[in-house]
């Protein structure tokens, strides 16, 4: 009887305790992060067309359009190199001196003057006959790599920036190749180097 007693008599205790308690919050489940909403991934010739513009690859080998406020690219002939049918005039004699103009450019930048004779800018389409379309990506990168017409030709003359360019990665060049064969072939034989004067003439390229 007394265990009974003490029980009962507890209760209303422990029931006035409950009601003077606050409540125990309930935890709450945290909250959904968004979705992460992630860019698609650049094909290889997307991450090529982004490198050879940035590059400023068209600079010398798009021709160009005048407009008025200067030359401008010519998109519909995009890196096609020199104009097979353009004519640069005489270079002055003496022009080209260390205390004098290091080199000259066409008005358009495909064709350069300097001591190391005249260069065109190549056609970088993919044209079997004047292009790269006879080329293969090792060939290319090779090229870039050694600085030599097809990885074992003629050297590559300046103003080509091939020091410069060797710098990226196999996967950056490998890009660039890839956008290179998303343009359209134009067919533009470009003229081959002339040597400066004196010098033995080069050795046509293919």
């Amino acid at each position: 009887m007394r265990l009974g007693y003490g029980l009962v008599s507890l209760t209303p205790v422990i029931a006035l305790f409950a009601a003077c308690s606050p409540a125990t919050p309930v935890a709450q489940a945290p909250a959904a992060a968004p979705a992460a909403q992630t860019a698609p991934a650049q094909t290889p010739a997307e991450r090529g067309k982004y490198l050879v513009t940035v590059a400023g690859c068209d600079d010398c080998h798009s021709p160009k359009v005048f407009k008025p406020a200067g030359p401008e690219p010519d998109m519909t002939r995009r890196l096609s190199g020199h104009p097979a049918g353009d004519k640069l005039p005489k270079t002055p004699p003496g022009v080209l001196a260390p205390d004098k103009f290091g080199a000259l450019a066409s008005n358009d930048f495909t064709a350069w003057v300097g001591p190391w004779g005249t260069s065109y800018t190549m056609n970088l389409t993919p044209d079997k006959a004047t292009g790269l379309g006879s080329w293969t990506e090792a060939m290319f990168m090779k090229a870039i790599r050694t600085g030599k017409h097809q990885g074992e030709g003629r050297p590559i003359l300046p103003p080509m920036p091939w020091p410069q360019i060797m710098q990226m990665t196999d996967d950056d060049l490998k890009a660039v190749w890839a956008f290179l064969q998303t343009l359209p072939p134009i067919q533009n034989a470009i003229p081959d180097p002339v040597p400066p004067p004196g010098a033995p003439p080069a050795a046509p390229t293919k």
